[in-house]
């Protein structure tokens, strides 16, 4: 693709679109007209792609995720189609800049933190390894939330990243599937002597996916991610005519982790993990009849992978679709449904280990409630006799009238991992022990990781072009040929390019904190970074006490040596986690205080920006000199903040 070429697509889809000249066009309508060109230009690789995987019979592997965080997808798409320079090039020539067009972009606002990357991350990697695996999430209105600071204190507001469409994705309203919800179902003996589910009462949800090309790396290859919203069934029209009777359908969508201190917020958090598990679940088993195979070879063609437990009703789920729908016997239906699923546990701390009350799910779903006491009633039978009841008592997955949503996901998968060394080390010697005992091939460790396309040749450009001029550019295919840097280790100059390519990074950081919170930062102090959820294990109030600490010292002692330091936060807190919302506050206040003592010197600055997300991270992240990992021993899973 000549630069020629770029220009002329562009120029044509300004005139379409917008019914301008290209040069009067605005970098919002930039954007969307070359988020266009680049969507025409991969539209029959995405086709080929899946053309290829149902000629070619391939297995697929199915992701699914409560939370997708890819940030913004213009630049990273032009890379991986090798359209960058061109589209920097062309841009060049109309006068604007590449980075200002994009800056328009809006970030999905589909997670909150480290899940949601790694999920994105994969997505990338997966698509540039050319591997078949496929994204399954929701697609939310609002997202978590929009953070702004208002007197130090944290206010939330409705992410409206909706409002002007999304460019990237395609509906698909052909491949829309009912979800049911609420009443009661009674099992009856059929003609043929099987038991058969009727249901009575209760109502239907239409979800509809949107789907999103995840570009491979240069290789032609095109994954989907695919997000579901909730609408009306066409014939039920009637029933939603007024605001009111709208409105539960869609808080379902509305936002990412509905407040959960209330009976309707948890009920809404339900409710969503069984519209997407279901919608994706309906969606995978069409696509395998489609396949003329035997349900019996699913899991040759077939892997679903539940990340962390909010997917696990994924379990019970592929259960009803094969006993209820597809007429399998149990046993059989459990054999495929146990080698198909595979699960992530992200978490060492117990509270975050989801359960549900009985009660709710019987409320909600009751054929769920009814196929999750009946996996139950087998775990427990099939396994007398062989563990000690004490064991038994404390695996079984509804205990106290809670059903242990983790414990739902190990019994039905196949394989169990965590996302570190050292954390899946502790799951089995101690969070998942009694699980290890039971099954411990089950038990294996995945390390997380990152993209390497968007976090090194996209958000660090002026180190991956020292990296291009010492090492060649080999690691942009292959990133483990970044050890090549091990033999300029001694070199002067590649050295102090590298530290320049750092000094770039920080100059444009603080060109952003002066534009976003007036506060004027030094390039050449110590950038001292905590990014990541607010949360008490992660202790940034630690990471506070230091920094008053430090303060106190140089109060009490201007003139002893003190290397200037810029400590930088970027946090969002639950809306309902006061605790983490204070600290919030304190921070703000101690900044407050710090940034206007004129005694120091500035030797110290606080900077908390707000309403962290993927895009903030990119410019972060290149220029911190220190990354604090000061989490609680062994309670921080992996930290993707820090890699």
């Amino acid at each position: 693709m000549t630069k020629e070429r770029l220009r002329e697509l562009l120029e044509t889809n300004v005139h379409e679109l917008f019914a301008i000249e290209i040069d009067e066009a605005s970098p919002q309508e930039l954007f969307q007209a070359l988020a266009n060109v680049v969507k025409q230009l991969y539209s029959e690789d995405w086709r080929q792609t899946r053309k290829n995987l149902l000629l070619e019979d391939q297995k697929q592997a199915y992701y699914f995720s409560i939370e997708f965080l890819p940030g913004k997808m213009l630049k990273s798409n032009l890379l991986n189609m090798q359209l960058l320079e061109q589209a920097e090039a062309v841009f060049e020539e109309l006068g604007v800049s590449l980075d200002d067009v994009a800056e328009t972009e809006k970030d999905m606002a589909l997670g909150n933190g480290g899940l949601g990357r790694l999920a994105s991350c994969f997505m990338d990697s997966l698509a540039s390894l050319g591997l078949p695996g496929n994204g399954n999430g929701i697609r939310y209105r609002y997202g978590l939330f929009k953070q702004k600071f208002i007197d130090g204190h944290q206010v939330e507001l409705p992410d409206d990243w909706l409002r002007s469409g999304n460019v990237w994705e395609v509906r698909k309203e052909s491949k829309a599937v009912p979800i049911r919800f609420g009443g009661q179902v009674y099992l009856v003996t059929g003609e043929d002597g099987k038991l058969a589910p009727v249901y009575e009462g209760g109502f239907t949800w239409r979800a509809v996916p949107y789907d999103t090309a995840m570009v491979g790396y240069q290789n032609h290859h095109l994954n989907t991610l695919r997000l579901w919203s909730v609408e009306v069934p066409a014939e039920d029209e009637a029933h939603y005519a007024t605001l009111e009777s709208r409105q539960a359908l869609e808080n379902l969508t509305a936002v990412l982790y509905p407040d959960d201190s209330n009976e309707t917020g948890k009920r809404t958090r339900l409710m969503q993990e069984y519209f997407f598990v279901s919608a994706g679940i309906q969606s995978i088993v069409r696509y395998y009849k489609k396949l003329n195979l035997p349900l019996a070879m699913m899991s040759e063609r077939v892997a679903i992978h539940i990340n962390d437990t909010h997917p696990a009703l994924c379990v019970p789920e592929l259960m009803r679709i094969l006993v209820d729908e597809e007429g399998l016997a149990w046993e059989q239906a459990w054999s495929i449904t146990v080698k198909v699923m595979s699960y992530t546990n992200h978490t060492i701390m117990a509270e975050a280990l989801e359960k549900w009350p009985v009660r709710m799910i019987e409320e909600v779903l009751p054929r769920m409630d009814q196929i999750i006491k009946e996996i139950d009633r087998r775990f427990v039978e099939g396994m007398q006799g062989v563990h000690p009841q004490a064991l038994l008592d404390r695996t079984r997955i509804i205990i106290d009238d809670q059903v242990h949503m983790a414990h739902l996901a190990i019994i039905g998968s196949h394989s169990v991992n965590g996302v570190a060394k050292l954390h899946s080390d502790l799951l089995k010697s101690v969070v998942l022990h009694d699980f290890y005992l039971i099954y411990p091939a089950r038990f294996n460790n995945k390390t997380n990781g990152i993209a390497q396309r968007r976090w090194l040749q996209l958000a660090n450009q002026p180190l991956a072009k020292v990296l291009d001029q010492s090492i060649g550019t080999s690691w942009r295919n292959d990133p483990l040929d970044l050890q090549l840097l091990k033999n300029y280790y001694e070199d002067e100059t590649v050295l102090q390019q590298i530290a320049e390519a750092k000094m770039s990074n920080k100059r444009a950081l603080a060109r952003y904190i002066q534009h976003t919170t007036g506060v004027t930062v030094d390039p050449t102090a110590i950038f001292d970074v905590q990014i990541k959820r607010l949360h008490a294990y992660k202790r940034q109030l630690l990471n506070l006490m230091h920094i008053l600490k430090l303060y106190f010292e140089v109060k009490d002692d201007p003139t002893a040596t003190f290397h200037p330091r810029v400590f930088i936060f970027g946090a969002k807190a639950a809306p309902s986690y006061h605790y983490a919302k204070s600290i919030i506050k304190v921070i703000n206040e101690v900044a407050n205080l710090i940034n206007h003592d004129e005694s120091i010197n500035d030797k110290i600055k606080v900077v908390f920006l707000e309403n962290y997300n993927v895009s903030l991270a990119e410019k972060i992240i290149p220029a911190a000199d220190v990354s604090e990992q000061i989490s609680l021993a062994s309670k921080e899973a992996s930290g993707t903040s820090n890699m």
